[in-house]
């Protein structure tokens, strides 16, 4: 796999139920339920204007723009021009969108190609000028898009708290949400040295970020996210994005909607490339002097129908939180949300790099009455897994669940699948704390044994831990590099060192199986264990 960025192109609804095969196609899980795919999705093509072209010029008034525009209209800003305000995009009439567009769009990415900094000559700029967003929604907007636009803020502000709000999370009524609305082949970014704390708020229906690039959101002392969503049901749309946060890159959850029954749901996120600079990572020979609040890089709280499929995700150390590349939980946050919960989530055919440890599956959060049920993992390569070099435990996967309130059956999480994932970890392969899961599937994968391996808290390694922790389990055609076989259920591979897996290049980053494996076609289909990289590689193109 190489090093770069991942590019991508857009998905049609039709797509995402074609991934159904893609995603499943490792075989039997046993007893355990799968994840259920999006039901819904944003189609985010561009249209071309039908109704009128409003030119604003550097200086002009922006606002008064939006204000007079119609279904079908176009605002074209001169590139290079500064709009500087807290400017609201206001409920307009159904019909056709109204697109807020670069003078230069010609000159920028097509559609399907991100977009980056380089371009920003190309772009006008719409900054905020406090900590107030420099684009926000009144109550019931609908039908815009912002194409080949610079967002910031001014540079003397020491915080803003998101520069593009499409929904704040205030709404109290489903009809005051907003919804279809995109973002498109656009850079939103905060000031290197001071707070940034999000680049998107996602609370509305029918929302799309997409080509864009997000860079430089990070706070000291709070949470910062390129993208987040809490308080709009979905569908939502993240599709071959650049994305940095400091806390999470991108999170669903994490405060409670104010509208009853609220979950974020059929969310599509394709081919986005998380990262977080190692210029924020303190000790490193980067470092630029500015120690931000790190934690993971995807995080879900309150999510249903969540589809991670082809991204890169790169760069996360033990800091404010242990380092997880996916931290999958159910979370009523602030105590006035009880619906608040997590089901229905596949991670498929992603790339992992760099990271203090790869998957964490909570059951629920102290205080939540909701289970996290129902997470695919299936054909996925986590590659540098490492606690000591990037501050962590370098575990592949870790469950754990915390009691429910009132009289609740204390349970872990449900329906977990893990299913041939190729894993070069240095940590313990599996840890287990809190109360039994149910329906535990951990098949085919290929994954370091570290000092414990399959480890629960009070048991001993092995079957000790997966009988206590995960009744009725199903845990077989796994090569554990570096475990005893004697500690483990029949029907599972124990190579001594990583270099006896027989890969095709291990240390030129080829993890495919050679055909002289050892380990080739012993599947429980008469595939291969770990994961397919073929695969990965036409869904990260």
């Amino acid at each position: 796999m190489g090093a770069g960025a991942v590019t991508a192109g857009r998905l049609g609804g039709s797509a995402i139920a074609a991934l159904a095969c893609l995603a499943f196609a490792a075989g039997a899980a046993g007893a355990a339920e799968r994840a259920k795919l999006p039901k819904r999705a944003v189609e985010s093509g561009y249209v071309a204007a039908t109704g009128n072209t409003i030119a604003v010029h550097g200086g002009g008034d922006l606002q008064a723009a939006l204000d007079a525009a119609g279904p079908g209209d176009e605002i074209v800003l001169d590139a290079g021009a500064t709009f500087t305000g807290n400017f609201t995009l206001p409920a307009t009439a159904a019909g056709d969108p109204i697109v807020v567009r670069s003078s230069d769009l010609a000159d920028l990415p097509p559609e399907g190609q991100r977009v980056s900094p380089a371009d920003a000559a190309d772009m006008p700029r719409i900054e905020s000028p406090d900590n107030l967003g420099a684009v926000t929604t009144e109550a019931g907007a609908s039908e815009w898009r912002f194409v080949g636009i610079e967002f910031g803020v001014a540079p003397a502000v020491p915080l803003n708290t998101g520069i593009v709000r499409l929904g704040d999370g205030s709404e109290t009524r489903k009809e005051d949400l907003p919804s279809d609305i995109v973002v498109d082949r656009c850079w939103l970014h905060g000031n290197p040295t001071a707070d940034a704390r999000r680049g998107v708020a996602l609370n509305g229906r029918r929302e799309a970020v997409v080509d864009s690039y997000l860079s430089d959101f990070h706070e000291v002392g709070g949470d910062a996210q390129a993208i987040a969503g809490w308080a709009g049901p979905g569908p939502f749309k993240v599709v071959g994005n650049h994305l940095e946060g400091a806390a999470e890159n991108v999170m669903f959850g994490g405060a409670d909607p104010r509208i009853d029954g609220i979950v974020p749901s059929d969310i599509e996120f394709r081919r986005n490339h998380l990262v977080k600079p190692l210029s924020w990572r303190v000790g490193d020979p980067s470092y630029a002097g500015v120690h931000w609040t790190v934690k993971n890089l995807f995080e879900l709280k309150n999510a249903r129908r969540v589809l991670v499929e082809g991204n890169l995700l790169e760069n996360v150390w033990g800091d404010a939180q242990a380092g997880f590349a996916f931290n999958l939980k159910s979370a009523n946050q602030d105590g006035t949300a009880p619906w608040s919960g997590t089901q229905d989530v596949t991670v498929v055919n992603n790339v992992v790099r760099h990271a203090a440890s790869a998957v964490g599956v909570v059951g629920r959060d102290p205080g939540t009455q909701r289970l996290t049920r129902r997470v695919t993992v299936s054909n996925n390569l986590f590659e540098d897994i490492d606690g000591d070099d990037w501050d962590g435990a370098g575990t592949f996967l870790q469950v754990v669940s915390s009691p429910p309130p009132g009289d609740r059956t204390p349970k872990g999480p449900e329906d977990l699948i893990v299913e041939h994932n190729t894993a070069l970890n240095d940590g313990s392969t599996v840890i287990a704390d809190g109360f039994p899961a149910d329906d535990f599937v951990f098949t085919a994968n290929i994954a370091g044994h570290g000092p414990y391996g399959v480890k629960g808290s009070g048991e001993s390694a092995g079957e000790p831990t997966l009988k206590a922790y995960f009744p009725g389990y199903r845990f077989r055609f796994n090569a554990l590099v570096g475990g005893q076989a004697s500690l483990y259920p029949p029907r599972n591979f124990f190579p001594a060192t990583w270099d006896d897996v027989g890969f095709e290049d291990l240390e030129g980053g080829d993890y495919r199986l050679a055909p002289s494996s050892p380990l080739a076609g012993q599947a429980n289909d008469g595939s291969d264990p770990g994961a397919d990289i073929d695969a990965i590689e036409a869904a990260t193109g």
